[in-house]
């Protein structure tokens, strides 16, 4: 199955155009813009495992290392598409437009964390897996039967493909023409278990082929071939073309959450080795460099600007001051089912035994 779907590539780890397609379309204001969309990522990453440690905000799930994936998918969307992202997908909803703030207040505690903007159509983070492709699925069709040109793209790891969710999401899309992009990140580990312990398939891009859509497997830390094949997959679904599933393949540097110790399970030096040649922000700078586009005084500029932008976000989520944990049971339900209110009661009796 891997030679009948082989992975594209558009730039390869030493930033070198492989494949001149879309190489009209690699203007340097695009490059840039995914530059300085993915080195944004990067640093809101990086600032909140540094909060977490700090006891700032509680666990926090990294997604370093998968920023092309993100970015790159996220930066096709179109006022009025639907964004479904995991846990791990703040590169992505910040792309998309998202609240810095707000995703350093959902890490907090506060429910309001998973509000976006006014007019942006962000789903809050799926920690169930694999639910979220149902909520695409379903929120697609509803577009559809609207009469809309409006899509929708979720995000989902390897793990998820596991799941029954999986399976009904892409169905149930398959069936109804549904104008969904199914965007796998796959990063090898479904938490502490490799790929190849899960599943059979060589691939996840050949699942597609069970439901009679399209299956694409893609270089995930190439982020052009990232942003014009999602791009292609979104411009199938607005003309009616149905569903897509992208296997973008990737590398999550860091661990599950910042409550993992990933060398239990995973050789640390193929991070450093991944660092050095397949990191999708450096294959990006490369090729900013060899185009003549890249300059150290613009790259530090554009740090500045950034590092000003996060620490606003952080000082006025720290603003909030600390959040109620009362609010992980009065948020679940508007009235409070038997087994909720038995776990509330408990947390209660716990407290004022602690007091």
């Amino acid at each position: 199955m891997e030679t009948q779907f082989p992975m594209k590539q558009i730039l390869n780890e030493d930033g070198i155009v492989v494949n001149a397609e879309y190489e009209s379309q690699m203007t340097e204001e695009l490059t840039k813009e995914l530059y300085v969309m993915m080195l944004r990522a990067r640093m809101f990453d990086r600032k909140s495992v540094n909060l977490q440690r700090q006891g700032r905000i509680g666990t926090y799930v990294p997604f370093e290392g998968q920023e092309a994936a993100q970015v790159g998918s996220a930066l096709v969307l179109e006022e009025g598409d639907w964004m479904f992202p995991t846990y791990r997908d703040h590169g992505a909803t910040l792309t998309y437009g998202h609240s810095a703030r707000n995703l350093f207040l959902y890490w907090k505690g506060y429910p309001m964390g998973c509000v976006p903007p006014e007019g942006k159509n962000i789903f809050p983070p799926a920690v169930p897996i694999a639910s979220q492709l149902l909520h695409a699925t379903g929120t697609a069709w509803a577009e559809q039967l609207k009469g809309t040109d409006r899509g929708s793209i979720v995000y989902f790891g390897d793990g998820a493909t596991s799941e029954g969710d999986f399976h009904e999401g892409l169905n149930f899309a398959s069936v109804f023409n549904a104008p969904v992009v199914f965007f796998n990140q796959n990063n090898g580990f479904a938490i502490s278990v490799p790929t190849e312990k899960q599943m059979k398939s060589k691939t996840i891009a050949q699942k597609a082929v069970a439901y009679d859509i399209p299956g694409v497997r893609l270089d995930g830390n190439d982020i052009f071939v990232v942003y014009f094949e999602t791009k292609a997959a979104m411009e199938r679904a607005r003309h009616g073309e149905g569903p897509t599933l992208i296997e973008a393949v990737t590398y999550r540097y860091g661990a599950h959450t910042t409550a993992d110790d990933p060398s239990k399970y995973r050789d640390q030096e193929e991070s450093k080795r991944r660092r050095e040649t397949t990191d999708p922000l450096l294959r990006l700078e490369r090729y900013l460099q060899n185009k003549g586009y890249f300059e150290e005084s613009w790259k530090a500029q554009v740090e500045e600007d950034i590092t000003k932008e996060i620490e606003k976000a952080v000082e006025d989520m720290e603003a909030f001051g600390p959040a109620e944990p009362n609010d992980m049971f009065t948020h679940v339900f508007k009235t409070p089912t038997w087994s909720v209110q038995d776990q509330f009661d408990a947390f209660k009796a716990r407290v004022k035994e602690e007091v």
